[in-house]
């Protein structure tokens, strides 16, 4: 049994097409019968030929998380790959039968033959095709944002972590102290020194407070307890309390002078006593830089979000939309090894535009950059002012854009990742969002070095109404 032109004639995609250019068309059509569960289109398929459903009704099926999930149906009669068919990309959906169904695909080379000879039905693909990539776009736009989120999720779970652990230990170790500080006052004021005596104590302490806090290798820190060990030994005292004493900056010509004031027998209480003071001090400024890298993620995510604010176009600090993301994907450049750094002009200008929309930007191409490189590899981010506009860099030292893509990086539906791990619309996105802010997005590359580069008008320098659709300019060093 073969396709026919009253079948065709019950297909919308050919309804201002004439009998006699419908003949062509039902010559080419080969006729497929399918039960539930037999496949049309397969994912990670090539070469994928234009199909129409004439009976029956067909499932399509994506990847999400490594597993297939049903998304959409086809109900017939209805027609189906007409995208697929003229770009020549890999198919990112299988289409399977839920029941007995007849179908009829032609080769994608010769559909688009048809196609191009047929005007009417090439306007009809073009008029659906503006719809279904909005469509598309808007759902992969909320996959990569859900994506993104759960990046930043696991990112800030594990970054939140070291902080909050931080803070419990400094909690619970200031919690003790305070006790035994307690426990040396009472035993110092029971000693009965003079107001002098008194006074060189509390010189001492202070001085210890008011040094900064010093970081000390295992080494130093080894060597500076041995010497104190030693130095309170010898003045009859408790060797335990070199200990929180190693941690400050005193220095033993400092103890020597409160020796010279405070009797042996009273050194080793006014010692501990000083050693708890500066104990509670640095646990107090653990617990200060513990809850500001806390607020500092808090707000990081917060900036990258905008959740807080309405999607309008309003100035945008791009200086702190890169920190921010940044900081939310420092923990995947961690788990990589690889250096992620931001170089970003204290004067950069302000540019007019939706911040959230630009932190996707970002977060994309860093993202990429990221996945670009291997264990050891750097990525750097740079923002300056350039001659009224704000310039964006992304460089990564990896492996380079091969040449045989180079031309196809910025197309909808092309992805070099795996498939199920994106549908290749994150540059596409990327690209529109920036034409939208007026802007231009370059590529360079050559193996070692490549670098995406993002120029927006700064504020006040857009030209008004003017929406841009400039090509992206790739250059590529083999």
């Amino acid at each position: 049994m073969t396709v026919t032109v009253a079948e065709l004639r019950g297909i919308d995609l050919f309804d201002e097409v004439a009998d006699a250019d419908l003949e062509p068309w039902a010559d080419a059509f080969e006729e497929r019968r399918l039960e539930r569960g037999d496949t049309l289109v397969t994912i990670g398929e090539t070469d994928v030929p234009f199909s129409i459903l004439l009976e029956g009704r067909m499932d399509g099926y994506v990847l999400v998380d490594g597993r297939e999930e049903r998304d959409h149906h086809h109900d017939a009669p209805t027609w189906m790959g007409a995208i697929l068919a003229l770009s020549g990309n890999e198919a990112r959906v299988a289409i399977r039968a839920s029941g007995p169904s007849r179908a009829a695909q032609i080769a994608a080379d010769r559909f688009r033959d048809l196609l191009f000879a047929t005007p009417p039905a090439f306007q009809k693909v073009i008029r659906v095709f503006g719809p279904v990539m909005a469509r598309l776009e808007a759902s992969q736009l909320q996959r990569e944002k859900l994506a993104a989120l759960g990046q930043m999720s696991a990112g800030l779970a594990h970054e939140l972590n070291n902080p909050a652990s931080a803070i419990v230990r400094s909690v619970h170790a200031l919690g003790e102290q305070l006790d035994e500080g307690e426990t040396a006052m009472r035993a110092l004021c029971a000693l009965g020194l003079t107001d002098s005596q008194m006074a060189a104590v509390e010189t001492v302490r202070q001085a210890c407070e008011a040094a900064p806090l010093q970081t000390w290798t295992p080494l130093e820190r080894a060597d500076r307890e041995d010497r104190l060990e030693a130095w309170i030994e010898a003045h009859g005292g408790d060797a335990e309390v070199a200990a929180p004493l190693a941690e400050t900056a005193l220095s033993l010509d400092v103890l020597e002078g409160l020796a010279g004031v405070v009797p042996d027998a009273a050194l080793e209480v006014t010692l501990r006593w000083i050693a708890g003071a500066c104990a509670v001090r640095g646990l107090r400024q653990e617990i200060e830089r513990g809850a500001a890298r806390v607020f500092e993620l808090v707000s990081a995510v917060k900036g990258f979000t905008q959740m807080d604010r309405t999607p309008v176009a309003e100035p945008v600090d791009v200086g702190r939309g890169l920190r921010d993301t940044i900081t939310i994907l420092r923990s995947k450049a961690a788990s990589k090894s690889v250096s992620l750094s931001a170089e970003v002009d204290p004067n950069l200008p302000a540019v007019q535009g939706v911040a959230a929309e630009l932190n996707q930007i970002w977060s994309n191409l860093v993202d990429n950059a990221l996945d670009a490189v291997g264990p050891g590899g750097r990525v750097a981010v740079s923002a300056r002012g350039e001659g009224g506009r704000v310039v964006v860099q992304v460089e990564d030292d990896g492996h380079g854009i091969p040449a045989e893509i180079r031309a196809h990086i910025f197309d909808p539906f092309f992805s070099t990742k795996d498939v199920g791990k994106g549908v290749g619309l994150g540059l596409d996105i990327a690209r529109r969002t920036i034409e939208r802010h007026d802007g231009e997005i370059e590529v360079e590359s050559r193996p070692g070095r490549t670098v995406f580069r993002v120029s927006l008008p700064a504020e006040g320098m857009r030209s008004s109404g003017r929406w841009s659709r400039a090509t992206p300019r790739i250059q590529i060093e083999e």
